[in-house]
């Protein structure tokens, strides 16, 4: 990743807490698809922008951190996780990018992450990381809250996040809370390239 041009984004803001759920069995495939990896790499000026958003966070709701689950994604991965993916091909690229065009995570410019509490906990966000489904959806959120399957204290941490990342220039993904992209996929792949 650094010989890529990435950085380690503790190295960057040494506050932020990671936990490559990749590097663990608690994702959607079951089992661990980094091996070695258990560092988040994104190129230097989104771990800048990730550091402003954990700030942001900080002056919000003193002594919040945010928690990366994905950083940087190398695009052997980006395979695993399409092929892991039981359900129909056309649904996939809803919930897992097409590895032929690559995630944004491939170019180093995407991050899954939640708050933690001031003790390193979790907030809860209604649902797990890597929840495919409308439960997870921000654009269905009152929705779900209307029918009593997200509570007002869920959409209001999943809120939380949404204001420190987007203000700090990140854009939200409309089905998976946990997903924010630093710019788009064609400005990253012209800037960057792919990730091996």
């Amino acid at each position: 990743m650094i010989e890529q041009g990435l950085v380690d984004i503790q190295k960057v803001d040494p506050t932020l807490l990671v936990e490559l759920k990749y590097s663990t069995t608690d994702n959607f495939v079951g089992k661990d698809v980094y091996g070695d990896l258990t560092r988040a790499y994104m190129q230097p000026d989104m771990a800048r922008k990730l550091a402003r958003a954990n700030k942001l966070l900080n002056e919000i709701k003193p002594g919040h951190r945010l928690l990366v689950y994905d950083a940087a994604r190398p695009n052997s991965v980006q395979y695993i996780l399409w092929d892991a993916l039981d359900m129909p091909v056309r649904q996939k690229p809803q919930y897992v990018a097409d590895p032929k065009i690559g995630s944004i995570h491939n170019f180093g410019c995407a991050v899954d992450l939640t708050v933690a509490d001031p003790a390193g906990k979790p907030l809860d966000m209604g649902t797990k990381y890597d929840y495919f489904g409308p439960l997870a959806y921000p654009r269905t959120e009152q929705q779900m809250l209307r029918e009593g399957k997200l509570t007002t204290q869920q959409v209001a941490n999943r809120a939380l996040l949404r204001r420190a990342m987007t203000q700090a220039g990140f854009s939200v993904n409309p089905t998976e809370w946990w997903h924010f992209d630093g710019m788009s996929r064609s400005r990253a792949k012209a800037k960057y390239g792919m990730i091996k």
